[in-house]
């Protein structure tokens, strides 16, 4: 039944490439049962969709109309073809008439979609683009064609606003607040540091759903890559005045829980691949904290002794060993430690290691 709608799945939580526990970046919205906007469609999410629906997977793929691409990072978009595919698929053997996906998307995605379209398979009748600039509140007056394809994917989804800022992440990333006719809006950030024009737009949001990479400790490192620290997400939320903020797009490091900061509290969750969620949970999730803190009691501790040992090797001038052992290759030592370094250094021997 409609009550029932919104819904949220979490299916992919993690940054940066698959892993074992936290697939990468995607987040459908069923907005009814019958309309589905997905943000995000990472390497796999075809694949996650296939793990959460089962045999209704095609019903599933059959109601997406829209995709959300916040920026270009191979982690946001690389599912993108497959899923395309899949729908078209799915709406054959439903016996469902085809229209094209509404794109939402940074206009340079097109480069690569017409080199895939030219030189692989015929992709361009799978969807129409709207560029991500055009939904921004500064945008310049759009061609006629793109205004009559934002109406469309407005009223396909009876959404009241469709919106998208520019955030501080890489060159071209966005962030949209979606609102809906009955009322309720859902802010998503994509990629990005702490951002004020996403403040702006997600203002009063029933859910904000934001990027928490990195720890709190590690706030230079979020500097330098341009992520948000769990910290920093909370305090967004707080700033847009949300009704409830769940964190995801964690650093592998934390495949199975990320570290707990000072800040949280009872209006802030935790996301987890096939998480699935509705606006009546918002109660009931902050309650899980505790039993996730003694669920994962070990990895928390190890975690924390990791962190102290970061801030004594800082404070010592680095003159500590490492804290884990480079030698060792076993699974509770340097292979585990610090996954995502350890698969932007080496890839392939990642990929390996947990196929």
């Amino acid at each position: 039944s409609r009550e029932n709608y919104p819904e949220v799945v979490f299916l992919g939580t993690g940054s940066a490439l698959p892993m074992k526990i936290r697939n990468v970046s995607g987040t459908l919205v069923n907005i009814s049962p019958s309309q589905s906007v997905l943000l995000d469609c990472g390497e796999g999410t075809f694949g996650q969709l296939c793990r959460h629906y089962g045999d209704d997977v095609d019903e599933a793929l059959s109601k997406i109309s829209t995709v959300f691409i916040s920026h270009l990072h191979a982690d946001h978009h690389t599912g993108l073809l497959k899923l395309l595919y899949q729908r078209q698929r799915a709406l054959t053997s439903l016996g469902k008439a085809f229209s094209p996906v509404s794109l939402v998307a940074p206009v340079q995605i097109m480069t690569w979609l017409r080199q895939y379209h030219d030189y692989c398979e015929e992709i361009l009748s799978h969807f129409n683009l709207i560029p991500n600039r055009s939904l921004c509140d500064d945008a310049e007056e759009q061609k006629p064609r793109t205004n009559s394809l934002i109406q469309e994917m407005l009223k396909n989804n009876d959404l009241q606003k469709f919106r998208t800022c520019m955030v501080r992440h890489c060159k071209n990333a966005f962030a949209c607040s979606i609102t809906h006719q009955s009322g309720w809006k859902l802010a998503f950030s994509g990629d990005t540091m702490p951002c004020n024009a996403f403040v702006n737009i997600g203002k009063n949001s029933t859910l904000l759903i934001h990027e928490a990479t990195l720890e709190d400790e590690l706030e230079e490192e979020a500097v330098e890559k341009r992520h948000s620290t769990t910290s920093q997400a909370i305090g967004i939320g707080m700033k847009m005045n949300a009704d409830f903020i769940m964190l995801n797009h964690f650093s592998q490091r934390y495949a199975k829980i990320p570290l707990f900061s000072e800040d949280f509290n009872d209006r802030v969750g935790i996301s987890f691949d096939h998480m699935k969620i509705r606006f009546e949970d918002f109660k009931i999730i902050p309650k899980l904290i505790p039993a996730l803190k003694s669920l994962f009691a070990e990895v928390l501790e190890e975690m924390e002794e990791r962190k102290e040992k970061r801030e004594l090797r800082n404070q010592r001038g680095g003159i500590l060993e490492p804290d884990y052992d480079q030698n060792t290759a076993g699974p509770e030592r340097g292979s585990k430690r610090d996954q995502e370094e350890a698969a932007t250094c080496n890839i392939n021997t990642k990929r390996l290691k947990t196929s």
